[in-house]
């Protein structure tokens, strides 16, 4: 294994870091209150970061989402990289290619997706376009370009991004991926404990499009989730990143009896603690995402940087808010912000023993990775 990032990865991380780092500051955020920074994602889409994400991989992905992290910035980076660019690039057709990537590259289409899995949504009147169109008379295309099309019907509790984005990425109950435009299913606004633009998903009979695949082949669904996990890991390295660096920051100018705080030996242990824990994050991420470009069987490795960014993620921001003593407690401090971004990517995508659980079943059935 070598994490080392190429010049085009490299390149697209510190890309990325000047233009958040000089977009994405405290006031601008404390301005824009829960809403995206739209003048923010336009600057990244112009500078081509989401269609770089095709050339540099899932690798380079988590490199960039580590950047957005450290500042909090309120762009839907990771949702449209795993659940638009790279689900699509990766599993679909010809067509769906053609169509739809050209929006998320440029950043005037934002995706989303309804991950993971819950049973709750199912699919029902499933047809090709060649089967609409023989019902009608007519011809059609058949093979890579024919999109299986069905109704989807139930309800998703919340989405990220969901109010940004164009459409939404939906597992069913048998984990097949259909793609639907958001204009055609129900959009509820919900308050997370992050800013995430998120909405309730509501679908009623809802028409939708078969993510690639014909009949019969596998569902990509295993490899998008395994992406995601790996992707939200990357991010949360950053949050906890930056939530630590704060606290750097602070301890060492903040004086107690006539000295900073960082030269006390608990405050030592605690941020030494929170740096390995970061670590252990970033590195998980690294390996997952390594295996998952370089085609090698990624699950294991996904959930061990899911569940590391869940369980070490989360002592890491509580961290960096009791390092910062009474400040810690304020909620417009920065630091707030890393700890509400921690806590919301705790959960996500799986909590702590939830993918524990399903590590160890995995381990139990020999899984290679």
């Amino acid at each position: 294994m070598d994490f080392t990032p190429t010049e085009e990865q490299e390149a697209a991380r510190e890309l990325a870091a000047r233009i958040l780092g000089d977009l994405s500051t405290h006031e601008r955020l404390a301005a824009g209150g829960g809403a995206t920074d739209a003048e923010l994602w336009k600057a990244l889409s112009a500078a081509g970061l989401p269609a770089a994400v095709e050339e540099i991989g899932l690798l380079g992905l988590v490199l960039l989402l580590e950047e957005q992290g450290r500042v909090t910035a309120q762009v839907p980076l990771a949702a449209t990289g795993v659940y638009g660019i790279l689900a699509v690039a990766r599993h679909g057709t010809d067509e769906q290619r053609a169509r739809l990537l050209p929006g998320l590259r440029d950043g005037t289409t934002v995706a989303t997706g309804a991950f993971p899995a819950t049973g709750a949504v199912r699919a029902t009147g499933v047809v090709t376009e060649a089967g609409e169109a023989a019902a009608r008379g007519e011809g059609a295309a058949t093979g890579e370009g024919a999109a299986r099309r069905g109704r989807l019907t139930g309800t998703v509790a919340w989405v990220p991004w969901l109010r940004d984005a164009a459409f939404v990425l939906v597992p069913d109950a048998d984990r097949a991926l259909w793609l639907v435009r958001t204009e055609d299913a129900g959009v509820e606004a919900v308050e997370l404990t992050a800013p995430w633009s998120a909405g309730r998903l509501v679908l009623d009979g809802t028409p939708a499009e078969r993510l690639g695949g014909e009949e019969g082949e596998a569902a990509p669904y295993e490899d998008v989730l395994a992406a995601a996990r790996t992707a939200f890991a990357g991010l949360q390295a950053g949050v906890c990143a930056g939530s630590l660096a704060r606290a750097v920051a602070y301890t060492s100018v903040r004086e107690q009896f006539g000295r900073p705080l960082a030269t006390r030996q608990a405050v030592q242990l605690r941020a030494a603690d929170a740096h390995m824990d970061t670590e252990s994050i970033r590195v998980t991420a690294y390996e997952a995402a390594w295996r998952s470009d370089a085609g090698l069987d990624c699950a294991a490795a996904a959930l061990t940087a899911a569940w590391w960014a869940s369980e070490a993620g989360k002592r890491v921001v509580h961290t960096g808010q009791h390092l910062h003593g009474g400040m810690g407690a304020d909620l417009d401090h920065p630091v707030h912000r890393h700890f509400l971004w921690g806590r919301q990517l705790d959960a996500y995508l799986g909590a702590g023993t939830e993918l524990l659980a399903e590590l160890g079943d995995l381990l139990a059935k020999g899984d290679p990775s």
